[in-house]
């Protein structure tokens, strides 16, 4: 596991709510399906741009971005590139 997919587990883990441990989950798996709703995502996505430092951009506020490890680990690369 990459160091920012552990990153990321863990600010799952505290703010997604979901059914099952964030640390069993596939970098696949759909965080929907397992139990995150709309609500929890926005408050993963705030923890995330402290985590990370940085903002996502309006065209990044969907929900395609957020529901798998593999896609928000994709979208943070994408916002930490040149770093």
């Amino acid at each position: 596991m990459s160091e920012n997919a552990a990153r990321i587990r863990a600010v799952l883990k505290q703010h997604a709510r979901l059914n099952r441990d964030a640390e069993t989950l596939d970098d696949d798996s759909d965080l929907y399906q397992a139990g995150m709703t709309s609500h929890a995502s926005v408050n993963v996505m705030l923890a995330l741009e402290g985590e990370f430092d940085v903002e996502f951009p309006d065209q990044m506020l969907k929900r395609s971005v957020f529901e798998s490890v593999a896609a928000i680990e994709h979208a943070i690369s994408e916002l930490t590139k040149g770093r």
